[in-house]
């Protein structure tokens, strides 16, 4: 390709939108164009990296047994409504009306409609082990969107999805997808780690992603760097340390005034926040929802909502709190009534706390559970935090940023049941489909490998995913000689397979050679009036600072050489 007939422009500055590394340098290099928040075009060179990323992963997908196909991204809404998802995906479901007055979905992944594929042509355990897959447009109506092609709205989206006749025979499934991905990212050179994962509203019983650790990751990576463990904050579980046993005293109201906040409360009273009970008001698809945790502990939502299998979670409003009845800063659960009550299993770890008198200006000293209160659901609903002691060996737990390049899930029989997927087994018996699912968002892993794979000039592309192997720098384009030998050079190493971008511009050495650092083609050739009086061409690794002096003759196989 010549570069002055390339679709799609560098620039100079940094867009101010930008603040990711991945957005600014894709913006930069002319790889993509934002249409609306959260929507995107590529161009012509974005576009040939992520098509080399999806032929990696189309290879390691065939070479684990999946067979590929393309299902509808639109969709009746009936389908989502039989899983119960369209409550479940909230106002994140984009869904639009057909001229018959009909709802449909366009779909944010294909649970249900891979679910209802099967529900047709598996019938026996002969058809089993099954694997489907596609690389198919996918949408979400993100509240948003960031980091470019981080959070989209409109995205391409790998998903695959297993299907077994049991439990034993998914964990092999989903092991061979654990290395299927891990043979992905190494081909696109991409340092992953698998970590403990949230399932959110995909549903199933075992989660685990695999992220990229960066400080511009939306993710919280908690692990222990002793033995091991590592989840995303949004699942991670801590040792909740117990406080010294003491008697159970009896309650006892102490007047507080002006003591709001935990801080506020423990301080007045001359306690750590750790003998407190916090209170928390939460709106849960429109009913209040009391919560309390110990007060050193802050709520973790994901948690939370997971337990109440509520659709929408967020804080009360004041005015949602005041038609309650409960009182800001003196909440608690002693003598609550008419509304749910949810506790963390913090409560439990401990005796004699102070929580809140339901009165303003007062609280209550030596509140114990269940002496004095009730709860209806106590779990563990408590957010992970560095310095917590890691469950596994007590270890103090680190965390790290991170951003989540695939996600996969042990469904069960979630979606098989529902929608009547059904095998019959050796013995005659009818059984639901045992499933797995398994995503890569293909937008997201291209910003991924240029977080990890920059420099402060620009993207340093691995060889599998560079939209080309070679940058060709001409240099003197107005002389005769120097534009006949870079025209031949050009025209053979295409003619052996080379994947050249040619830069045959008019311009000077200095832009040029910072366009090739910007783009980020692994080789770069360049030939000048300087090199040509040796009949030679300069060869540099874009990763690299020595630059080479390669006759002519030679440049093909050198070019192999570094490839490789």
């Amino acid at each position: 390709m010549r570069l002055s007939n390339l679709f799609g422009k560098t620039l100079r500055e940094v867009p101010a939108e930008a603040e990711t590394a991945s957005h600014q340098l894709l913006l930069k290099a002319g790889m993509i164009q934002q249409l609306t928040a959260g929507v995107y075009s590529y161009l012509p060179l974005g576009w040939r990296a992520l098509r080399k990323m999806e032929q990696i992963i189309r290879e390691e997908m065939d070479a684990a047994g999946a067979q590929e196909l393309c299902m509808p991204v639109l969709q009746p809404i009936e389908m989502w409504q039989e899983s119960g998802r369209d409550l479940a995906f909230g106002k994140s479901l984009f869904t639009v009306t057909d001229r018959r007055e009909r709802q449909l979905v366009l779909a944010p992944t294909h649970e249900e409609m891979v679910t209802e594929l099967a529900r047709r042509y598996v019938k026996s355990y002969r058809d089993l082990p099954l694997m489907l897959y596609q690389i198919q447009t996918k949408f979400r109506d993100e509240p948003r969107p960031r980091g470019g092609l981080l959070r989209v709205r409109e995205f391409s989206m790998k998903d695959c999805y297993s299907f077994d006749v049991d439990e034993a025979a998914l964990d092999l499934s989903y092991k061979s997808m654990v290395q299927a991905y891990k043979n992905i990212y190494t081909r696109c050179g991409l340092n992953a780690m698998l970590i403990e994962a949230d399932s959110g509203a995909i549903g199933g019983k075992d989660s685990h992603e695999f992220m990229v650790a960066t400080e511009v990751g939306e993710d919280e990576i908690i692990y222990c760097n002793r033995c091991g463990y590592v989840a995303n904050a949004e699942r991670a579980s801590f040792v909740k340390t117990k406080l010294d046993e003491e008697a159970l005293l009896p309650l006892q109201e102490v007047a507080t005034p002006g003591a709001k906040t935990i801080e506020e409360v423990a301080n007045f009273l001359g306690v750590p926040k750790s003998h407190t009970l916090k209170a928390v008001f939460y709106s849960t698809d429109g009913e209040l929802v009391f919560v309390t945790i110990r007060g050193d502990l802050e709520v973790n939502e994901v948690k939370l909502k997971n337990a109440l299998k509520c659709s929408e979670l967020r804080l009360a409003n004041d005015e949602e709190v005041r038609r309650s009845g409960l009182v800001a800063g003196a909440a608690s659960a002693v003598g609550l009534k008419g509304i749910k009550i949810v506790a963390d299993d913090s409560i439990t770890t401990g005796h004699n706390f102070v929580v809140g008198a339901n009165k303003d200006g007062y609280h209550l000293k030596n509140a114990n559970y269940p002496r004095d209160f009730a709860v209806d659901l106590i779990t563990d609903i408590a957010l992970a935090r560095a310095g917590y002691q890691c469950l596994k060996c007590g270890n103090p737990l680190m965390s790290m940023r991170g951003i989540e390049i695939g996600h996969i899930f042990k469904l069960g029989t979630v979606f098989s049941q529902r929608q009547g997927a059904f095998y019959i087994d050796r013995d005659g018996v009818q059984k639901p489909l045992v499933m797995g699912c398994y995503g890569i968002g293909i937008g997201r892993l291209l910003a991924a490998v240029i977080e990890q794979n920059h420099d402060e000039k620009g993207i340093t592309w691995p060889v599998s995913l560079a939209p080309y192997q070679v940058y060709l720098c001409a240099l003197g384009m107005d002389e005769a000689a120097g534009a006949e030998a870079a025209e031949k050079l050009y025209t053979e190493l295409c003619r052996k397979g080379f994947e050249v971008l040619y830069d045959d511009r008019n311009e000077s050495p200095g832009v040029k050679f910072n366009d090739a650092d910007l783009l980020g083609m692994p080789i770069r050739l360049t030939v000048s009036r300087r090199t040509l009086k040796s009949s030679s061409a300069e060869v540099k690794l874009r990763t690299g600072k020595d630059i080479e002096l390669v006759p002519l003759t030679g440049v093909a196989e050198k070019l192999k050489a570094l490839l490789k």
